[in-house]
């Protein structure tokens, strides 16, 4: 299994369902708050695997095992500065 791959498929699928989502608003009906609510999680989804990738990338950099990165919680991730 290759983990880095899985995690891009993640990303492309949460990033497909997000598109989705705006394409949805852009008929000119707008979000429901369900959407609201998952448009938002899609977004910290994606901000957390996202880091994870980095995190794997740096282990490798630094010689590491990229396998002792982990998932960050989503408060963490989403106060990073960007």
């Amino acid at each position: 299994m290759n983990v880095d791959a899985d995690l891009f498929n993640r990303i492309n699928a949460l990033s497909r369902e997000e598109e989705a989502l705006y394409a949805k608003a852009g008929d000119g009906s707008g979000l429901d708050g369900d959407d609201v609510a998952r448009l938002e999680e899609i977004k910290v989804q994606l901000d957390q695997v996202y880091d994870l990738l980095h995190q794997r990338q740096g282990r490798r950099d630094a010689g590491q095992d990229p396998a002792g990165a982990h998932i960050r919680a989503a408060d963490v991730v989403e106060d990073y500065k960007q």
